[in-house]
């Protein structure tokens, strides 16, 4: 499945989420402050108590400046992170959240906050290398927030500040721990999504499980919950060797309560790797029923395989030999022979192709200004792995995002049968058609 899809979806789990987060940022949780400086109390009074987000996020740097060891700093802090919050700026919102980790590391709020906002970073990198360092970040604060427990002073913990050095109370405590097991799913989600990206399918998969297990099963079912569904069944579609039971499960499941666009998108995968492993779409609807009424596959849950095909090897001979003229296979055909036949079917193929220009659609799996590597065929989409090494003609100028359809015209170069790989060479973008001028014609 298409890493598009993923962020299309991940927009909207962000917007789903932003109520929580505008709650998430500004809440600060407080106990009863106190300030033994007038000044600085008047300076506190009078920064918190701006009308404007901007006047506040003006006043409390200030005030921060002024009296860098307040008792109240945490408050200010997190205060400040909610003012920048709403007005968008959210490479401060994040410095400001790192900043309060610095002086209270169980801070709940900034954790959660700096590990969801890092993972919808990455993200929307186009390149996985590029948004590895991101991940990590994200899963770093993550596994600390999972970590963090109650302070043995009310000065921190979830937003609270205050200048006692008495124990937390029983409250405060149940407080910490009712807020950390909302949060909770944002840390394990973070951690997962950084294993996901750099493909360590297991540690993936289990993370993705322990987030959605500590969320509510309505939770499960929208926004980054639905989300991340989806992900837990692409991971098992990537790890070697493929779950396709349990990726089927996953897949049908966030397809259910997917709201359209995605539905249709999520449905039709989920469909085609029911029909790979099946043979046909007989009994799918039952699976999906299944998966529509419990998080995890029911005990016994299993699909019945269809029986073993010809192997690629006897397909593709079967392809070679009833069809007369080679050169009119299509191009997913021709990568099929290639890839799976007999040296001797092969050869005839590439006889056809060898210094053939061609356009090739495909889906990005990464890109450098010199060179792409595209998914084409629909196995090698489904399963996100490039079958492809397109190798420029001229350094691009826009590098592509990976994931993204794109569209290259190129000549065929070479190949390789393990790994499938077809290296095309002389690429270049495929010339967009413009649509013909419309002439109106006046008649005298």
């Amino acid at each position: 499945m298409k890493k598009f899809l993923y962020a299309s979806m991940l927009a909207a789990a962000i917007i789903a989420m932003g109520t929580a987060f505008v709650a998430l940022a500004q809440n600060s949780g407080q106990s009863t402050i106190t300030i033994r400086d007038p000044a600085e109390y008047n300076a506190y009074t009078s920064a918190v108590s701006q009308s404007t987000p901007q006047a506040q996020e003006s006043a409390m740097e200030q005030f921060l400046q002024s009296y860098p060891q307040s008792v109240v700093k945490v408050d200010v802090l997190q205060r400040l992170m909610g003012a920048y919050q709403q007005t968008g700026n959210m490479d401060k919102m994040l410095s400001t959240a790192k900043r309060l980790i610095q002086i209270d590391p169980n801070n709940l709020r900034a954790l959660a906050l700096s590990a969801y906002l890092l993972r919808t970073q990455a993200a929307q990198k186009a390149n996985p290398a590029d948004a590895q360092p991101l991940y990590d970040r994200a899963a770093r604060y993550g596994e600390q927030g999972l970590k963090a427990t109650i302070p043995n002073t009310s000065t921190g913990s979830f937003g609270g500040v205050g200048v006692s050095n008495t124990a937390a109370s029983d409250t405060d405590a149940k407080s910490f721990y009712k807020f950390k097991a909302s949060v909770t799913p944002i840390f394990y989600g973070a951690i997962a999504a950084a294993y996901l990206n750099k493909k360590d399918y297991a540690k993936a998969i289990q993370n993705f499980h322990l987030e959605l297990k500590s969320m509510s099963i309505a939770q499960t079912t929208q926004g980054g919950g639905l989300q991340d569904t989806y992900l837990l069944g692409n991971a098992y579609l990537q790890e070697t060797p493929q779950d396709l039971i349990n990726a089927i499960w996953y897949l049908a499941r966030a397809a259910v309560y997917a709201p359209e666009p995605f539905h249709s998108q999520l449905q039709k995968a989920a469909e085609y790797w029911y029909k790979k492993y099946h043979g046909g779409l007989d009994g799918f609807d039952l699976v999906q029923a299944q998966a529509r009424a419990a998080l995890d596959p029911v005990v016994g849950f299993t699909i019945q395989p269809a029986p073993p095909p010809p192997s690629p090897q006897e397909l593709a001979a079967q392809t070679v030999a009833s069809t007369p003229n080679l050169s009119t296979l299509a191009l997913a055909d021709k990568e099929f022979i290639l890839a799976n036949g007999k040296p001797d079917d092969a050869g005839k193929v590439w006889a056809t192709v060898k210094g053939v220009t061609t356009r090739v659609p495909g889906i990005v799996i990464s890109a450098t200004p010199n060179q792409v590597q595209l998914a084409v065929s629909d196995d090698a989409q489904q399963s996100r792995k490039a079958d492809f090494t397109i190798n420029m003609k001229q350094p691009l100028r826009k590098l592509p995002r990976v994931d993204s359809s794109v569209d290259y015209i190129a000549t065929f170069d070479s190949y390789t049968q393990s790994p499938p790989m077809i290296i095309m060479k002389d690429g270049a973008p495929s010339p967009v058609t413009k649509p013909h001028p419309t002439h109106h014609h006046t008649t005298h």
